[in-house]
């Protein structure tokens, strides 16, 4: 047992050392309990796992607590205006489709000011992995009410509940159009890391919604308790995804591969039209006979 948490803190090191800028400041500026820090872990084991080179890899934010994470990763990151994280990745994604892009956003960023660019990238199906870390409110600022915070929960902008009822992340992206969707939380790290990396694999819009907590303020307003108590919230209220048929799901969600199916991707055939345009080949064809063969609903 003391040999393997030693090889804990071998492997734990040596991620720190490799993937996490020596020059900033540790600990974070995350509150302590925060679910950040779990993200941020899983998210460096996964990368890890696919063997990328950090030179291949560049790392889009918004704002947010979240947000801060490109600061203390090594790669190439861009740290952008609210809401617009995923119209800055998607144009250095069309500038070099090589790149791996991947972004991180929170619930207020990717799906109220940035709501419109979150669906549509989802039905462009863009090459890239979107992270959205769900707390269910805009911790960061203050404590308002965000679109994920549910119904009669309190925020600073809402003492006596939210009468707004909230998005389903996972299930917006879908009905967009995103071709891989996953959901996790923090307090299952070692499950969280897993579908990361599988988003990570996937060839176009990747979308992994990993459900968090706040508890300096969603948790105080709503009396839920410590980072510790909320944790456990998570842990008693999901199920498998492979698990949930035929269960009671109420006030409950899953958790695992929601998603995952093949479908054409923005840039290639971005790409395929300018060459067209440009009397290079013929492939407009190709696009013409997809369109035939399969229905509109699963383009």
């Amino acid at each position: 047992m003391v040999e393997k948490e030693e090889e804990k803190e071998i492997e734990l090191t040596r991620l720190i050392h490799k993937y996490l800028r020596h020059d900033k400041k540790f600990p974070t500026v995350w509150c302590p309990g925060c679910g950040n820090g779990i993200l941020l872990s899983a998210l460096i084991r996964a990368i890890d796992r696919t063997g990328w080179d950090k030179n291949e890899i560049v790392m889009v934010s918004g704002i947010g607590c979240i947000g801060r994470i490109a600061t203390y990763c090594d790669f190439d990151t861009l740290h952008t205006t609210h809401g617009r994280a995923l119209t800055f990745a998607t144009g250095i994604k069309l500038a070099n489709p090589e790149l791996k892009v991947i972004v991180v956003m929170g619930d207020g960023d990717a799906t109220a000011i940035g709501g419109n660019h979150l669906i549509h990238a989802a039905r462009r199906n863009i090459d890239i992995t979107a992270i959205i870390l769900n707390n269910s409110i805009y911790g960061m600022t203050g404590g308002q009410y965000s679109p994920t915070t549910d119904y009669g929960r309190k925020a600073t902008t809402a003492p006596y509940g939210t009468i707004e009822h909230s998005f389903d992340i996972s299930r917006l992206v879908e009905a967009a159009g995103a071709p891989f969707v996953a959901r996790g939380t923090v307090f299952h790290a070692r499950m969280l890391d897993r579908l990361i990396e599988k988003a990570l694999l996937k060839r176009g819009f990747g979308v992994v919604e990993v459900i968090s907590h706040c508890h300096v303020y969603y948790g105080r307003l709503n009396r839920m308790g410590s980072a510790v108590d909320m944790l456990f919230y998570q842990r008693d209220h999901v199920v498998q995804v492979e698990k949930a048929k035929d269960k009671d799901m109420t006030g409950k969600f899953t958790i695992g591969v929601l998603i995952d199916k093949e479908l054409p991707v923005y840039a290639e055939e971005y790409e395929h039209i300018r060459k067209k345009a440009r009397g290079e080949v013929e492939v407009i064809e190709k696009v013409e006979k997809v369109a035939a063969e399969r229905p509109h609903e699963e383009l």
